[in-house]
């Protein structure tokens, strides 16, 4: 289905715009909740933390679909209505205040039930290999900008046991990449199903 230059500018500024601010609002709950519990050293006013957590949820979102164009990823085997997108998030919200709020015998432990809940998250809301294999990616990326940002001072955890940072961190990035994959998925999906209402409409008229 072709599409003019300004209809397509103005679908894809749509989608950053939804996934900016998704980011924006999960760095404002998630960023005080591991300050309130002493995980990083950061301030409550560090003010580049929302944006950089804006530009990767829409890198993630933004990508996810164009993965699923690219191996041919069958639409149906991706659950993408907006119940779905919300209990995602909720899911995604709710491991990382278990993360920080569970007192758990040692990190390894906490390291360990984290990755399990990270691939349950997956198995409920993706169970795509291409999903799985972005998830990986995001978060093997993510750490290294986090050990980054470590080593530049700019960030600091309270108790790092794995190469400056905490162990559990993977998995917290793996589950964000399962989150605003799937919001981009059904920002993607309904960009599409406005397209062929519009081009039946025209049909018809």
């Amino acid at each position: 289905m072709s599409r003019t230059p300004l209809s397509e500018a103005l679908s894809l500024a749509f989608r950053i715009c939804i996934l900016f601010s998704a980011g924006i609002l999960c760095s404002m709950v998630l960023n005080p909740l591991q300050i309130q519990h002493r995980v990083t050293t950061l301030s409550m006013f560090t003010w580049w933390v929302a944006p950089i957590c804006g530009a990767a949820a829409v890198f993630i979102g933004l990508v996810y679909p164009c993965v699923d164009d690219c191996v041919g990823q069958d639409d149906h085997a991706i659950i993408t209505d907006w119940t779905s997108v919300m209990r995602c998030l909720v899911v995604f919200l709710g491991i990382n205040q278990a993360s920080v709020s569970i007192p758990y015998s040692d990190d390894q432990h906490l390291a360990l039930s984290l990755a399990a809940m990270s691939l349950g998250m997956w198995f409920l809301f993706d169970r795509t290999p291409s999903g799985f294999g972005l998830g990986i990616s995001v978060a093997a990326l993510a750490t290294c900008v986090a050990q980054i940002f470590v080593f530049s001072d700019f960030y600091s955890y309270t108790h790092p046991d794995f190469l400056f940072i905490r162990s559990w961190l993977p998995s917290i990035f793996f589950c964000g990449g399962v989150t605003f994959g799937h919001l981009g998925r059904k920002l993607a999906s309904v960009d599409l199903d406005l397209i062929s209402s519009y081009h039946e409409k025209t049909k018809i008229d």
